[in-house]
């Protein structure tokens, strides 16, 4: 068949009422208006279930994988040059969102992820064949079968798909996201490097640290946090297409997986391979579900950053408040003035939520039987909702929440000059049995520490050279009388 002339056609169907589309199973009517075809069809009718839609990520990264298929299938001659630069075409406008409402289907589908590959064959069937001027639902030229599919099988390209797009959301909004979040903290870490406070353990007073020194353990925790997902996350790098239904690769071309997964590499600019077991690229999801693991990883040194932060802005009378926060909106429908941690609290609420999408990923991870796990639409769903609310929460939290925060200096050396701990300081001077009697004497009796130590019969200079906050939150500062701070 020779070229037919491609026109300049928009994207969009003017007509209305429904046209018959057929697949292996009979007739279908579709409505008039979408490039969909039967299987997209049948699976909205048996699969409405609940809101949740295949994310759009997944169909976008499909669009990947069919022009790298077709640019592949071309180059060997497999497949006419007209054809491939039509698909080619189509799938630039499926990358490019463009024709996202063409790709309704819900999770709650077969579990391998069919009837979204195929919703994607029949819309870029379909759209070329308009553009073409064909009749859509004629298969003629483009079929969404033998020609878009052309060396494929959803076993191979939807699990792709899903590393595709798993991928780009960790590579482009989560790592960026936790960088900037973890450079916010080290900003403030260096900012508050002299300012002394009480630190707390157990919920209790314990002894001084810096404000620096406190945020410079948040800025480390999301440091190995990043560490690892960027060590995870090139799992995502290995890719099954090639693999077709089971692994070996039947009805696609020696070395097509090689190929396409290079062709890939070469479109996206990330590093993607060819998995070198096909059969665990296909009957496990295990990196994603390693992926998923380290979402979870940097959700809890989250959740512990915005619990301290919450609880150190508490207040304004009451509670700590040795952080002011930022007041972005008004905190209570009754009770004028009121602010709340706003941030923290929707923070905590993410960190929760992808706690929770790893279970139901690990869950997943490890069911499906023999050559292919059945449970992807799922997993993929909760990564990138895992992801995306982390990369967006990051973000919301350091521009509203910890670049805004101050300290409050007068209660942070309120709370000093009032600690009992710092008896600490003198415990390797008097020893630990006399420190900890002037501790409860102070308790006791509503003595600053200072006092009650003069009435346990420390002198005032004693006391003064050895109980230095400063330098109590310095390790290895040897003390006047030669003691060196544990």
């Amino acid at each position: 068949m020779s070229a037919p002339r491609v026109r300049d056609v928009p994207i969009g169907l003017r007509a209305t009422g429904t046209r018959t589309e057929s697949d292996s199973l009979g007739t279908v009517d579709v409505p008039a208006g979408h490039y969909w075809g039967a299987q997209t069809q049948r699976s909205l009718i048996h699969f409405d279930i609940g809101d949740d839609r295949m994310p759009k990520a997944v169909y976008h990264a499909y669009g990947y994988i069919k022009k790298a298929a077709a640019i592949v299938n071309a180059r060997a001659g497999r497949l006419p040059r007209w054809q491939a630069d039509l698909i080619c075409r189509v799938a630039d406008e499926v990358i490019r969102g463009e024709l996202d409402s063409e790709f309704p289907l819900y999770v709650w589908q077969t579990g391998s992820g069919t009837q979204s590959n195929m919703n994607v064959n029949e819309v870029i069937s379909n759209r070329a064949i308009q553009l073409v001027g064909g009749k859509l639902g004629s298969k003629d030229p483009i079929h969404p079968n033998d020609q878009v599919n052309m060396g494929q099988s959803s076993n191979d390209t939807f699990v792709t798909a899903m590393h595709l797009a798993a991928a780009e959301a960790v590579d482009d909004h989560v790592l960026p996201a936790a960088t900037r979040l973890r450079e916010a903290a080290e900003a403030k870490s260096r900012q508050w490097a002299h300012e002394v406070k009480i630190g707390r353990t157990h919920l209790e007073d314990a002894t001084p640290l810096t404000v620096g020194q406190e945020w410079s353990g948040y800025a480390a925790q999301l440091g190995d946090a990043i560490d690892h997902l960027e060590r995870t996350r090139k799992g995502l790098y290995r890719l099954a297409v090639g693999g077709t239904a089971v692994g070996t690769g039947l009805n696609a071309p020696p070395g097509f997986g090689k190929e396409v997964a290079g062709q890939l590499a070469e479109l996206t600019g990330r590093p993607f391979t060819s998995a070198p077991n096909k059969f665990a690229a296909q009957a496990s999801c295990d990196h994603l579900v390693r992926v998923s693991a380290a979402l979870r990883t940097l959700a809890v040194p989250l959740f512990k950053f915005a619990n301290d932060v919450r609880w150190l802005g508490s207040g304004p009378r009451t509670g700590l408040h040795e952080l002011i926060l930022p007041a972005n909106e008004p905190g209570s429908s009754i009770m004028p003035g009121k602010v709340n941690p706003t941030q923290a609290e929707a923070l905590l609420m993410v960190a929760v939520q992808v706690c929770g999408n790893d279970t139901a990923v690990s869950m997943a991870g490890a069911e499906g039987n023999f050559e292919l796990n059945a449970f992807r639409p799922v997993i993929i769903k909760n990564v990138l909702h895992s992801a995306r609310i982390l990369a967006d929460m990051m973000d919301h939290f350091r521009e509203f929440l910890v670049e805004g925060a101050r300290l409050d200096t007068d209660r942070l050396h309120h709370n000093v000059d009032h600690s009992i701990m710092m008896v600490t300081a003198l415990s390797p001077v008097v020893g630990y049995d006399r420190a900890a009697r002037i501790a409860h004497h102070a308790l006791d009796h509503g003595l600053p520490l200072k006092a009650a130590a003069l009435q346990c019969g420390i002198t005032e200079d004693l006391y003064d050279r050895i109980v230095k906050p400063e330098n109590l939150t310095k390790p290895g500062v040897p003390s006047p009388d030669g003691h060196r701070r544990p």
